[in-house]
C-alpha cells in the first residue's frame, strides 16, 4: 500500500469476492452474519487519506471482521439471535472504536454460538457454520464465524471473544493464532457479556505477528471497564520487538501432563503435541515436566460463574441499547420467547434465578477464594520452575462433529484466572483436522509470549489453507 502496488479498495473487493464464492456458495461456510455495506466506500475514503496525507495508522486500509457480539454504531450487533435481530448500539465498542482509529475496515460481522454461550458456533439467527478443514465438523466456538473468516483468507484478520475457551477454540480448530489477553490489558465495554469475571476480547489471526500487530491497537485504559485500571497510566509494549525468530532459545517449558487425554480417542491430539514439544526442544527450548494435578473439569465445575452473572449483565447491555434495543429486552423475556438456538436451553434456564448473585455463598467463593488460590499455586509453578510458558494442548480430543457439543478443551484455565494465553498450530491429524497448542503465561507477560510463539511458527510453519476455499 504504501509503495502505491495495492489499494485498500483493491484488498476489499478482493476478500468480498471470495466471501461470495466461499461463504453461501461453494462450501457454504456460513461464516458471516452481515457484511458492511459501506466496506468500499470506507476503503475509498481511507485510500484518499493516504494519498492526501501519507501512511495513517497501523491498520490503515486493512479489511476486519467482528464477532457480531461487539457493539458497532453504524451496523446491528445481534449476537446471533433471532430474538435480537436489528439490534443497534448507538456507540462503539471500545476496541471497535480503537480498531477504527488505526484505520481498519470493518468488513463485517461473523457468527459466533448465540450470544457466546458455547463452543459450536451454532446460532438461531444464522444456523451452523463449518469448519473449512472437514466440512463435517465444527469450527470450535464460540468465535467460529471470526475464525472461519480468517481462516479461508475472506478477511486479514479478526476478532474475537472469550469467555472459557472461545478465541483459542476456534484458533485451534481452524489452525490459526488465538490471543486470550491478560484480565485487564483489554476492555470489555461494549461487548454482550457473558460473564464478566471471565470474558476478555483478543484476535484470531493466521500469523502471530498480525495478532501482535492487533493487540497492540486494541490494549489500554477505558474508563468504562474498571479492570483496565491495572494499565491506566503505563506505557503498553510494543510488539515488534518480540517477533524473534529465535525466542524459544534458552526458554523453559513447563509441560501439564494432567492436561492431556489418555485414552484412544486422545491419540490423534497426542500425537501433534509430542511432536509440537520435540520441535520447541529442537529450537533451543527446555521442556520441564510438571506434576501438578490440575484437572480442567474440575476448575470448572467448582469455579465457572457463567451461570450466576449471565442474568443481570445481559439485563444491563440491552437497557444501554437505548433506543435501539429489540422488543425483548430483558433476559427473563428471552427465556421466555424461546428464541434462541436448543443448545442454549440448559444454560440460560439455570441462570434465571440468579438476580441478585452477589448474595449467594456459593459465587462469592468462585470469584474469591478458589480463584485467589490457583493463582497463586500458578504464580508459584511459574516462580519455582523459572518457567517462560505453560504448554498443553488447547483441547485433547479433535474438534467434535456438527451436533456432538465441544467436550475437553483446556482453556478454561486462562478464562478464570486472567493470565494471558497464545494458541498455535501445532499440525494435523491423519485426516487433516487441525491440532492447536497453547502456552499460557503469568500476567501481562504478553510480550513474551508472543515471542515463544513467533519462534516456534517460524520455525514450523504449520499453518496450511483449507483446501475447501483454495
Amino acid at each position: 500500500m504504501a509503495s502505491g502496488a495495492l489499494t485498500s479498495r483493491a484488498l476489499v473487493q478482493h476478500y468480498l469476492d471470495r466471501i461470495a464464492l466461499y461463504d453461501q456458495a461453494g462450501p457454504k461456510l456460513n461464516a458471516f452474519i452481515l457484511i458492511n455495506p459501506r466496506a468500499l466506500e470506507e476503503a475509498d475514503r481511507l485510500d484518499r487519506e493516504r494519498a492526501d496525507k501519507g501512511s495513517g495508522g497501523p491498520l490503515q486500509g486493512i479489511p476486519l471482521v467482528l464477532k457480531d457480539n461487539m457493539n458497532t454504531k453504524d451496523m446491528p450487533t445481534t449476537g446471533g439471535s433471532v430474538a435480537f435481530a436489528g439490534a443497534q448500539p448507538q456507540d462503539d465498542a471500545f476496541i471497535v472504536a480503537r480498531l477504527r482509529e488505526a484505520g481498519a475496515v470493518l468488513l463485517g460481522k461473523t457468527n459466533l454460538h448465540e450470544l457466546a454461550r458455547a463452543g459450536t458456533t451454532v446460532s438461531s439467527l444464522q444456523g451452523q457454520t463449518l469448519n473449512p478443514y472437514d466440512l463435517t465438523r465444527t469450527p470450535g466456538g464460540s468465535s467460529g464465524g471470526t475464525a472461519v473468516a480468517v481462516a479461508t483468507n475472506m478477511a486479514a484478520v479478526g476478532m474475537g471473544s472469550d469467555t472459557v475457551n472461545s478465541i483459542r477454540s476456534p484458533a485451534s480448530a481452524c489452525d490459526l493464532v488465538g490471543l486470550r489477553p491478560s484480565r485487564g490489558l483489554v476492555s470489555r465495554s461494549g461487548i454482550i457479556p457473558a460473564a464478566l469475571t471471565q470474558d476478555m476480547a483478543g484476535p484470531i489471526a493466521r500469523t502471530v505477528a498480525d495478532a501482535a500487530t492487533v493487540l497492540e491497537v486494541i490494549q489500554g485504559y477505558d474508563e468504562k471497564d474498571a479492570t483496565t485500571e491495572a494499565v491506566r497510566g503505563k506505557r503498553l509494549p510494543r510488539y515488534a520487538a518480540s517477533l524473534d525468530k529465535d525466542g524459544l532459545r534458552g526458554a523453559r517449558l513447563g509441560i501439564l501432563r494432567s492436561f492431556f487425554g489418555s485414552r484412544p480417542e486422545h491419540a490423534e491430539v497426542n500425537r501433534a503435541m509430542e511432536q509440537a514439544i520435540a520441535t520447541m526442544h529442537g529450537l533451543g527450548a527446555e521442556a520441564v515436566e510438571l506434576d501438578v494435578p490440575l484437572d480442567v473439569d474440575q476448575l470448572i465445575n467448582t469455579m465457572d460463574v457463567q451461570k450466576w452473572e449471565s442474568r443481570t449483565q445481559i439485563d444491563a447491555w440491552l437497557a444501554a441499547l437505548g433506543p435501539g434495543a429489540p422488543a425483548i429486552h430483558t433476559f427473563e423475556a428471552w427465556v421466555a420467547s424461546g428464541k434462541y438456538d436448543k443448545t442454549l436451553e440448559k444454560g440460560l434456564k439455570a441462570a434465571l434465578p440468579y438476580e441478585h448473585p452477589e448474595s449467594d455463598p456459593e459465587y462469592l467463593q468462585r470469584i474469591g477464594p478458589r480463584k485467589e488460590a490457583l493463582q497463586k499455586q500458578l504464580l508459584a509453578i511459574f516462580a519455582d520452575k523459572t518457567l517462560d510458558a505453560i504448554v498443553y494442548p488447547h483441547q485433547k480430543r479433535l474438534v467434535v462433529p456438527i451436533g456432538e457439543s465441544q467436550v475437553e478443551r483446556n482453556g478454561f484455565l486462562a478464562s478464570i484466572t486472567g493470565f494471558p494465553a497464545i494458541t498455535i498450530p501445532a499440525g494435523f491429524s491423519s485426516g487433516g483436522v487441525p491440532v492447536g497448542i497453547e502456552l499460557l503465561g503469568a500476567p501481562f507477560a504478553e510480550a513474551s509470549l508472543i515471542k515463544l510463539a513467533y519462534s516456534y511458527e517460524q520455525g514450523t510453519h504449520n499453518r496450511l489453507p483449507p483446501k475447501t476455499a483454495p
